[in-house]
Parts: C-alpha cells; sequence; structure tokens
C-alpha cells in the first residue's frame, strides 16, 4: 500500500513562527493530558492547562493522574526531551499556542439530561481575552449539536477582533485502555471548519499522525465537513455504539426466557458483515464517562431540536442498560436461594465477592460504572460486599465507602457465599478455578461479564451462572 496524503492543503505558516504549530489543551483530565501527551511524543510543542494546580503539579512531576497503559512513560519521556509543558496561567497559553484545544468535561446537568456545558464557557471566556495574534480554537469535548456555533459568538465576543481567531471542531474517539494508540494511530479523524486556513492548521497539527501512518504504511481517514457534521460525528458514534451494547442485553433477557445462548447467538450474529462482532457480549451493561451522560444529552438535544421522536429508541437503551445492573441482584437471590420480596431481594447475612470496580478493565474510571452499581444495589440488600479490582480501589472508595476492600482476588473470595465478576480483567479471566474453590465457602459465580470459561468452572465444581446463557 502507498500511503497518500488525505488531501492537498494549503501551505501555512504557523502565527507563532514555529517550525510546527505550537500545541495547547485546556483541561488536562483523561482527555487533555492524552492528547497532550501523545502530540509531544509526535515531536510537537505542547503546552498543557488547567485551574486544578495539584493536577498540573504531578502532571509536571512527571505522573499521570488517572491509569492508562504506556502514558506514565511517554510523559516522563517528553517533559526530560522539552516538548511538553504543564501551567495554570491562560496568558502564557494565549502567548505559546497557535492551536488551543479545548478538552474541558461536559458532564450531565443536575437538573436534567443535559449537557452542561459551563467548563466550555469558562474555558472560552478565560482563554479568548488574552490572544493577541491569529490562532485556531479547536473543540475535542464531547458536545451537543450547536455547540461550536455557540463558542464561534464566544469567541467574538470575548476576543480582539484584530487577532481574528477562528473556531474548529475535531472530535475525539479515546478508547479507555487504548487511548495511546488511539491518539498516535486513529482510525479516523473528523475536521469541522469554516474556512481554508483552518484546515490547512488542523492537517499541520496531525501531520505528525500522518507521517506516522506513512512509515507503518497505513492511511488515516480525514472527514473534512462542518461544525454540526463534527459534532454529531462523536455523539452518533456513542448513540450506536450504546445501542448495539443494549441490544445484545436485551437478547440475553430474551435467552434466559427461553433457553437460548447469547454467547452462540452473539457469534452467529458477528459473522454478518453487516453487523459485525464487536460490542456483541452480553453483560451488565455500559458505563463511563461518555457514553451514559453522552446518549441522555443527545436526547436533550434532539428534544431542543423539535426532533425528539428520532431518538426516542435511546431511551429504552438506556432502560435497558440500567436494568441489567439489577438482573445481577436477583440472580444472586437466587443462587443464594433468598426470597425477593416486594422491596426487593433479601441478602441479609451474605457474604459476597465482587470482582471489579471499575466500568471497564485497564483503566481506573468508575464513573457511572456498572460493577459498583451493582455493589450499591447488593449492600442496600443486606450483602456483605468486598470488592477487588486491579486499578481502581481507590477511586472506587470515594464513590462507595461502605463497603469492604481487598487488597488482592484471594483475599477477595476467602469465606464468601458467591463470587460476581463484574468487570473482565485479564487477572479474572485467567483466574485458577480449582485454586478459588478452596478459598471460597461455596463454589458459585455469577458471570457478569461472561468471559470466564464456563466448562472449565463447571468441571471445577463451580455452580456458573452467565448472562443469558
Amino acid at each position: 500500500m502507498t500511503f497518500v496524503y488525505p488531501s492537498e492543503p494549503l501551505a501555512v505558516v504557523p502565527p507563532s513562527m514555529a517550525p510546527r504549530p505550537r500545541l495547547t489543551f485546556v483541561g488536562t483530565g483523561y482527555l487533555g493530558a492524552t492528547y497532550a501527551i501523545c502530540f509531544s511524543e509526535l515531536g510537537y510543542e505542547v503546552l498543557g492547562l488547567d485551574v486544578d494546580e495539584p493536577k498540573v503539579a504531578k502532571l509536571a512531576a512527571g505522573q499521570v493522574p488517572f491509569h492508562e497503559p504506556g502514558l506514565d512513560d511517554l510523559l516522563r519521556k517528553n517533559l526530560a526531551a522539552g516538548r511538553l509543558r504543564f501551567t495554570t496561567s491562560y496568558e502564557e497559553v494565549a502567548e505559546f499556542g497557535d492551536i488551543h484545544f479545548i478538552c474541558v468535561g461536559t458532564p450531565q446537568r443536575a437538573d436534567g439530561m443535559a449537557a452542561d456545558l459551563s467548563f466550555i464557557e469558562n474555558a472560552i471566556t478565560s482563554l479568548a481575552p488574552h490572544l493577541r495574534r491569529k490562532a485556531l480554537i479547536v473543540g475535542k469535548s464531547t458536545v451537543p449539536v450547536g455547540t461550536a456555533e455557540w463558542v464561534q459568538h464566544l469567541v467574538l465576543g470575548n476576543a480582539d477582533p484584530s487577532a481574528e481567531v477562528e473556531v474548529a471542531w475535531s472530535p475525539e474517539f479515546l478508547q479507555e485502555g487504548f487511548a495511546v494508540e488511539d491518539v498516535l494511530r486513529p482510525n479516523r479523524v473528523v475536521f469541522g471548519v469554516k474556512s481554508d486556513w483552518a484546515k490547512a492548521m488542523l492537517y499541520a497539527a496531525h501531520k505528525g499522525v500522518f507521517e506516522l501512518a506513512a512509515t507503518e504504511d497505513r492511511e488515516v481517514p480525514v472527514v473534512v465537513t462542518n461544525f454540526a457534521t463534527a459534532e454529531l460525528a462523536k455523539v452518533a458514534a456513542n448513540a450506536f455504539l450504546a445501542t448495539k451494547i443494549s441490544f445484545i442485553n436485551a437478547m440475553a433477557e430474551v435467552c434466559g426466557a427461553s433457553g437460548g445462548d447469547v454467547t452462540m447467538l452473539a457469534k452467529a450474529l458477528g459473522h454478518d458483515a453487516r453487523i459485525g462482532n464487536r460490542f456483541l457480549r452480553a453483560g451488565i451493561g455500559f458505563g463511563g464517562g461518555c457514553l451514559p451522560k453522552d446518549i441522555r444529552a443527545f436526547q436533550a438535544r434532539a428534544q431542543e431540536l423539535g426532533v425528539g421522536e428520532a431518538l426516542r429508541f435511546l431511551s429504552e437503551v438506556d432502560l435497558i442498560n440500567q436494568r441489567r445492573r439489577q438482573h445481577i441482584v436477583r440472580l444472586a437471590a437466587e443462587l443464594l436461594g433468598r426470597s425477593v420480596g416486594p422491596a426487593g431481594p433479601d441478602l441479609r447475612g451474605a457474604r459476597i465477592a465482587a470482582l471489579g470496580a471499575t466500568f471497564k478493565p485497564n483503566s481506573d474510571d468508575v464513573r457511572d460504572s456498572p460493577a459498583l452499581s451493582v455493589v450499591r444495589k447488593l449492600s442496600r440488600a443486606g450483602a456483605d460486599v468486598t470488592v477487588y479490582d486491579p486499578q481502581g480501589t481507590e477511586n472506587a472508595r470515594i464513590v462507595v465507602p461502605d463497603v469492604t476492600y481487598a487488597n488482592s482476588l484471594p483475599e477477595a473470595v476467602a469465606d464468601a457465599d458467591l463470587m460476581c465478576v463484574l468487570t473482565e480483567w485479564e487477572e479474572f479471566r485467567n483466574a485458577d478455578p480449582i485454586a478459588l474453590a478452596k478459598l471460597i465457602r461455596t463454589p458459585r459465580v455469577i458471570d457478569g461479564r461472561n468471559c470466564l470459561d464456563a466448562a472449565l468452572w463447571i468441571r471445577a465444581g463451580w455452580q456458573y451462572q452467565g448472562m443469558g446463557r
């Protein structure tokens, strides 16, 4: 394969006159810190900004404040090389940067399903007044369609008109646990622009990505479009993934009632090229800081636009997802021979080992984690719950402090009446069922992620219960 540059962009000289555009990333949470570190690895001069002084100090000292495989080494490498710095000063960012990527959070509002855009507003109104030369502000945060136009009005109202600051939107498509690869080797990039200059600047900002692809004989598809389509590219992708996950979980409910095996059903569906086999593993549902709040914000925005009926199905997607969490509690009651009354299952006195706290493996993120939601429900039903997670314990303690946390898998399982696998960590998938059977009081397991070898565990003497199997 011969690498073909995605298009023929206009030649552009960065306003700073540097050989490559100088990049800033406003907001150094998961999104901003990952991009800042990875783009410095691609050879760019990068400055990350955050208003959280302890976070900035930690990053500047070479410590990533969250777990993401491979990122710590890249941070220390590029700090030492002098390509990467962090600050709390908007003045310094404005003076330094040619392209300013906005990477702040857009959480769900406390008073409804819509996205809270206050962090976006604060970032723009704090940065724009300090811009003294031409610059490009690029949104990367996941936002409701129409946000980029609003940001453009904020810039016009807060920046010096003579600076001719422009706005663009280029959404992120990171998967936690694989984020370094997703930045360095993206499967596509999307540019929402209004001018040839903005397009050329974004190409220049991604030239390192394209050059890396060329050395590896790959192409990076580039979609150049308008603001609205760029914004929708991210939220529509999340809505589709959420729908696919909830679909297979709905099929798990049908299989459970009819005697079908959802794992075999998923294999049969996955062989259809029109469907594919990814995201077809039934379990306890999706979570994290993106999918749940994004599908709700998408619905809220559709209502505002007068097309709420078009996304009505996302309400059921959300409901299916929430229902999977309570399903684990009912399965626990069944396996333990406990009653299920009007108030729900009675698990008083039962000792349950919960394996997993993060919303997915290879992460320490517990935001809207299905695993922690199940832990809460088990505890509220009266169970004595002990949780073990390879990376997420510290964050989980903050969210759910009133359960026991173990330091190892054997410690969590010891003398338990039931083991629930709630996050598909490799350590759990590869656990020895014979060894664990000697530790647990009664060898019962709920495989909440369908990640265990059922036949192997059954042969080892375990009472096994999967999802829709």
